[in-house]
C-alpha cells in the first residue's frame, strides 16, 4: 500500500473520532470557542480529506457567547447505528480553577450533512462524551468524571450509563467503570466490542507532552476492565525526538478489508521551546488485533511519521494558493468566534466581506474576527480593505490570532484628531489579562482610500505589510515573534490551552457605533521553507 506523511488534518483539528460508514470514512474534530462547531471531514481512502460540514451552526444547537478561551466544544464523538448519524459533545462553560461547567449534549442526523436535530442535554458530569450502540440495540452513555474535591483523583474515572433513545434521556445507574493508570487523567473513552470482549480506549496523562492512549477490555460492559499489558498502545512521552510528540486521544476504525487504524492527536513541534503553533492535529497509525485479542499499533507505541493507508495521498490542494472571495458567502474554511448571531458580525451581501465593528480583539461575548486556521509552518496573506475609522477606539484590519492573550493585529485606525494610520497592537504570552504591547510606532496613511494589508510568516519569523493605493508592499515595524502563537504559550502551558493559529480579518469598535469595513477579497499562500518544521534558530 502506498504512504502518506502524517498528519492526515493539518492544523488545528484535535480530539478525532473516526467512522466509516459504506466506504465513506468520517472524521469529526473539536471546535472549542470557534463557529460553527465541529469539524466533520471525509475521505474515501483514509489518505485524502475534505472538509464537508460545521453540524453545529444554529443558536439552538450552540451559543458559546460568553465561553472562555479554550472552552466551548471539546471532543465530540461521531457514530452510526445503521440508521442514523449520532453526534456527542461537550460546550465547556469553565475551565479554570477547582470546577468544570461541561454540559453534554446529544443530536443526530439522517444524512451526515444534516440537517442534524436540536440537542438534547444528558449531563454535566464531566466531558469528553461518547455513545457506544450495542449488538442488543441499547446505547451507552460514556464519559469522563470530574471531582473537584481531587478526592480520590480530579479526574475520577469514566462513567457509563445507558441512553434511551425515544425518551431522549440517561435511564438507569451511573457506574464508574475504569479509573485508568498510574499515569493519571483518565479522559476521551471510546468503547468497542469484538469477539466477545468490550475495549476501552482512552487518553491519559494531560494533552502536553505526556500524553497516551490507554487501552483497557472486560467481558462485561459494566466491568471491570483490565488495562492493556502495555498500558498505553500509543505515546510519544518517552521519545522526545519523534516527529509527532503529544500522541493520545484516539478512535479506531476497520476498513472494508478488515484492517484496523487508530487515528489520534499529535503536535509538531518547532522552536528550542517545543512550540506546536500549529496546534493539536490528526494523525493515523496502522494497528493490529494479536492473538491474544489485545490491540497493538504497528512499530508502536511511538507513533510513526509515515503510515500505509489504502490511498495515495494528493498534495496538490494543500500547496496551492487559495484566494477567497465572498461573491458567494463565506468560504467554508472560514470560522468566527463564539456567537451565533452572524448578521450581527458580518455580511457578504455586497460581495465583499463587510465586518461590523463589535467588542475589542479577545472579547468573549461577540467581536467581529472572521478567520482560517493556519494549516502550514509558512504562509503569506493578504487583504485590501476599505475603512474610515473615526478615532483610536475604531480599528480594522489584518491579524495573526491564538485567543485574547496571543495575537498580532495590524489595523487601520485614527488618532483621536480623527487622522487615520496604521497601528500593529500586539498582546503577547499575556495570560490572563491579555494586555495590549505596540511594537512600532503608528504610520500616519491619508483619511481615504484603500489600503491592502500582508503578513508573512517564516517558521516562527512574523512580517507584516502594507500598500497604499498603486503603491508596493513595504514592510511595517520589527519581525515578531510567532511562535506565541502556540498551545505552549497559554497560561497554563500545554494542559490549559487547546486550539491552534489562526489568520483572518478583524473589525472592533469600541464606541459601541458597529462602524463597517469592508475587506475585498483574502489571499492565503503556503510557502516551501527550509525551516518548515524544524525552526531552532534564536529569532533575528
Amino acid at each position: 500500500m502506498p504512504q502518506i506523511t502524517n498528519p492526515i488534518l493539518p492544523g488545528f483539528n484535535p480530539d478525532p473520532s473516526i467512522l466509516r460508514v459504506g466506504e465513506d470514512y468520517y472524521i469529526a474534530t473539536s471546535t472549542f470557542e470557534w463557529y460553527p462547531g465541529v469539524q466533520i471531514h471525509h475521505s474515501k481512502d483514509l489518505a485524502n480529506w475534505q472538509l464537508l460540514t460545521r453540524p453545529l451552526n444554529r443558536q439552538s444547537q450552540l451559543d458559546m457567547r460568553g465561553d472562555p478561551d479554550s472552552c466551548g466544544v471539546w471532543a465530540p464523538c461521531l457514530s452510526h447505528d445503521g440508521e442514523k448519524f449520532w453526534l456527542v459533545y461537550t460546550d465547556v462553560k469553565r475551565k479554570d480553577g477547582s470546577f468544570k461547567d461541561a454540559h453534554n449534549y446529544i443530536v443526530w442526523a439522517d444524512s451526515i450533512e444534516g440537517p442534524w436535530s436540536d440537542p438534547v442535554h444528558v449531563n454535566s458530569s464531566g466531558f469528553d462524551p461518547s455513545l457506544f450502540h450495542d449488538d442488543d440495540g441499547r446505547k451507552w452513555l460514556v464519559n469522563m468524571l470530574w471531582d473537584h474535591r481531587v478526592r480520590p483523583l480530579l479526574f475520577a474515572g469514566i462513567a457509563l450509563q445507558e441512553f434511551d433513545p425515544v425518551a431522549g434521556k440517561l435511564v438507569g445507574p451511573i457506574r464508574n467503570i475504569y479509573q485508568g493508570t498510574d499515569l493519571k487523567l483518565v479522559e476521551g473513552p471510546h468503547l468497542y466490542k469484538r469477539n466477545g470482549w468490550y475495549y476501552l480506549l482512552t487518553a491519559e496523562g494531560g494533552t502536553a507532552y505526556d500524553h497516551a492512549c490507554t487501552f483497557a477490555r472486560s467481558r462485561h460492559l459494566e466491568g471491570p476492565y483490565e488495562t492493556h499489558p502495555d498500558q498505553h498502545i500509543l505515546t510519544s512521552k518517552d521519545a522526545p525526538l519523534a516527529a509527532i510528540q503529544r500522541a493520545g486521544h484516539g478512535d479506531l476504525v476497520e476498513t472494508p478489508e478488515g484492517k484496523t487504524y487508530l487515528v489520534h492527536l499529535g503536535g509538531r513541534p518547532t522552536t528550542q521551546e517545543r512550540r506546536c503553533v500549529l496546534g493539536r492535529e490528526t494523525s493515523i497509525q496502522e494497528a493490529y488485533w494479536g492473538e491474544d485479542d489485545w490491540l497493538y499499533v504497528k512499530n508502536g507505541p511511538v507513533p510513526s511519521l509515515h503510515v500505509e493507508v489504502p490511498g495515495t495521498r494528493d498534495e496538490t490542494t494543500y500547496w496551492q494558493e487559495q484566494r477567497y472571495t465572498f461573491e458567494n458567502g463565506l468560504p467554508l474554511d472560514f470560522q468566527w468566534l463564539r456567537t451565533p448571531d452572524t448578521a450581527r458580525i458580518f455580511s457578504t451581501a455586497s460581495g465583499r466581506l463587510r465586518l461590523f465593528g463589535r467588542e475589542s480583539i479577545g472579547s468573549w461575548f461577540e467581536q467581529a474576527l472572521v478567520a482560517r486556521r493556519q494549516t502550514h509552518f509558512s504562509y503569506d496573506a493578504e487583504t485590501v480593505l476599505d475603512f474610515n475609522a473615526t478615532d483610536e477606539r475604531t480599528m480594522a484590519g489584518l491579524t495573526a490570532y491564538y485567543s485574547r492573550y496571543n495575537f498580532f493585529y495590524l489595523a487601520v485606525t485614527a488618532h483621536a484628531d480623527g487622522q487615520r494610520e496604521l497601528l500593529i497592537m500586539s498582546s503577547e504570552m499575556s495570560w490572563p489579562d491579555g494586555k495590549l504591547s505596540f511594537p512600532a510606532e503608528p504610520v500616519t496613511i491619508p483619511n481615504t482610500g484603500k489600503v491592502k494589508l500582508a503578513l508573512s510568516i517564516r517558521g516562527r519569523r512574523l512580517q507584516f505589510f502594507y500598500a497604499l493605493e498603486g503603491e508596493q508592499l513595504q514592510p511595517i515595524g520589527p519581525v515578531l515573534d510567532a511562535s506565541i502563537l502556540s498551545d505552549e504559550c497559554g497560561g497554563h502551558q500545554a494542559h490549559g490551552s487547546f486550539t491552534g493559529a489562526f489568520v483572518g480579518l478583524a473589525a472592533h469598535d469600541l464606541n459601541g457605533t458597529a462602524s463597517p469595513a469592508d475587506f475585498e477579497y483574502f489571499v492565503y499562500s503556503p510557502q516551501h521553507d527550509a525551516s518548515d518544521r524544524y525552526e531552532i534558530a534564536a529569532l533575528q
